[in-house]
């Protein structure tokens, strides 16, 4: 006989309202005209109501069905068998640009059916909002793409001004939560190609990644993973709690507190990210700390120039 496990009761601090202002329901409208999904909207994200408000939103690429089966993901896996909309930059990039936005997050399922993984397509859609809105700032959340640098390169050069990568959680549960194909440090190569290929380009971005807590971390893994994304120079990180979205999903270890939270955002200024986002209902791109990060980035382009 087995004993099933017992579910850790959700604490207060992770419970919100419904949203409910004008701003939210206008954005609502306008993406349902525009025949628009955005990953707020289908990851049922807490923080919708904040960041449209904030007019930052997140919008997904290249379908619904993703290639891989990490455990703390609720997106159905399984093989589009390279179906792809190419019109889809056209449509999405025109329609973003024509929104009341001033950051907007790109992201998309991993396609690993296709020759390209769908960096072209990641690298088309940005290049089309930015022809649009130039004003604009574009964060592309992408896969690691295999690790294959001609991808990552094709992305950096279609102008994203905050390019993302999520480790997702520290290299010893990384087998465990994310996809055998992912790897912790496939991840930092990523992150550190981004960096060189920007620099040979002569291209001012910053790069980003997040890490979920509550999956049976500890402080250790937690610091050297940081300082593992210090080493790659990253820029940009982001702490949320880990919450199983679906029956099959890994279970939540812990319930971490926001005074633990306070912790990890303060540890990790010390250690020279130039933007932290850290709460229980952080998300990877959190209102993205649209404010923060166009300083920064008009700063390092003062710089240069």
């Amino acid at each position: 006989m087995t004993l099933e496990r017992e579910e850790i009761k959700r604490p207060d601090w992770l419970k919100v309202r419904a949203p409910s202002s004008d701003k939210y329901f206008e954005i609502k409208g306008m993406l349902k005209d525009l025949k628009l999904v955005t990953v707020c909207q289908e990851a049922l994200c807490p923080n919708i109501e904040e960041c449209w408000k904030g007019g930052t939103a997140t919008f997904m690429l290249m379908g619904d069905v993703c290639t891989r089966a990490c455990k703390f993901c609720a997106i159905d896996t399984g093989n589009p068998k390279q179906v792809l909309n190419a019109k889809e930059p056209e449509l999405v990039g025109t329609a973003i640009s024509k929104m009341n936005l001033k950051y907007v997050v790109i992201t998309s399922v991993n396609r690993d059916d296709l020759s390209d993984q769908g960096s072209g397509h990641f690298a088309e859609t940005v290049g089309f909002i930015k022809n649009n809105k130039p004003e604009l700032i574009v964060e592309v959340l992408a896969p690691d793409f295999c690790g294959r640098k001609d991808l990552i390169e094709k992305l950096v050069l279609g102008g994203p001004d905050v390019y993302a990568h999520n480790v997702e959680t520290v290299e010893r549960l990384t087998p465990e939560v994310r996809d055998r194909r992912a790897s912790y440090q496939q991840s930092l190569f990523v992150l550190k190609t981004i960096k060189e290929v920007a620099e040979r380009n002569s291209r001012t971005l910053l790069t980003k990644s997040s890490i979920m807590l509550g999956l049976g971390e500890t402080d250790d893994e937690v610091i050297q993973t940081l300082k593992d994304l210090r080493s790659v120079d990253c820029d940009v990180v982001t702490f949320g709690q880990y919450l199983k979205p679906t029956n099959r999903s890994l279970d939540v270890e812990e319930f971490v507190t926001p005074e633990k939270f306070k912790y990890w955002h303060d540890f990790s200024m010390e250690l020279g990210f130039a933007y932290v986002a850290s709460g229980p209902l952080v998300r990877s791109s959190y209102k993205a700390g649209e404010f923060f990060i166009k300083n920064i980035l008009e700063k390092r382009r003062n710089h240069l120039h």
